[in-house]
């Protein structure tokens, strides 16, 4: 297939959450780039809390971690109290954005609508957006994994047109998100093969976007869950948090 022949490295991002100080992002950040090889074989970024940004910025410029936020806000400006735009995490030298993550859909009430549109403002900016999507334990349950993950991925692509190809997507089971249940590597795999086919149809004849896997991705499952085709590498939960345990991922991406 003609998208094979743009298949690009792997990429394994950190999500901090709401975790980190000052002290602690700093030993954690020196370790993790003490760990890596200059040029890793595997692209490697961490998404942090927005207060954190020029910490990791100052910490990571130059060096082979990029970094990214949590978080966006859907309006370019304005009178949003609390809200993040897409042009200051771009003052901060963002590659990256983590939109609609089931803990942003659960908790603050986003829609399928809601991160298409923080999407859009992230591209706009020039901050690559890793979408997530994933279905419910109850969801999966009934059968209905595919209609949820492909129902909040048309979001995005409905909104992005063409451009989705510039995006990154992370397949969340919301049941295996900080419960220390994985799914397993055929499971997973073929959830990315269903998003594969329905990027593949948005984005024909473009570079093959990456999809991560991120339901409680660890050092002890890393390599088994990367080992399959359509896993291009993971975002990082917990494990993220410890400078072992992430290098020892990264280099499972390698």
């Amino acid at each position: 297939m003609l998208e094979d022949a743009f298949v690009t490295r792997k990429l394994i991002a950190g999500n901090w959450k709401m975790n980190g100080s000052l002290e602690a992002n700093e030993a954690l950040l020196r370790a993790v780039l003490a760990g890596l090889p200059a040029e890793p074989a595997a692209d490697v970024a961490v998404c942090v809390p927005a207060p954190y940004l020029a910490q990791v910025q100052a910490l990571c410029q130059g060096g082979p971690v990029a970094w990214g936020a949590q978080d966006v806000s859907a309006h370019e400006r304005g009178a949003f109290t609390g809200e993040v735009s897409a042009a200051m995490l771009r003052d901060f030298g963002c590659r990256y954005v983590i939109v609609g993550h089931s803990e942003r859909r659960q908790y603050h009430g986003e829609t399928d609508e809601v991160v298409a549109a923080k999407a859009q403002r992230a591209l706009a900016a020039g901050i690559t957006p890793i979408v997530c999507v994933g279905e419910t334990e109850a969801q999966r349950d009934a059968g209905e994994t595919e209609l949820v993950v492909k129902r909040q991925l048309a979001a995005v692509i409905h909104a992005l047109g063409h451009c989705v190809g510039e995006i990154v997507v992370a397949y969340e089971p919301v049941w295996a998100i900080g419960t220390g249940r994985t799914a397993t590597p055929e499971q997973a795999q073929a959830v990315h093969a269903v998003l594969r086919a329905q990027l593949r149809a948005a984005v024909a004849g473009q570079r093959r976007v990456r999809i991560l896997y991120g339901g409680s991705m660890n050092a002890g499952n890393a390599a088994a869950l990367l080992a399959q085709p359509d896993i291009d590498g993971g975002l990082i939960g917990g494990a993220s948090l410890k400078a072992d345990e992430f290098l020892r991922i990264v280099a499972a991406a390698g």
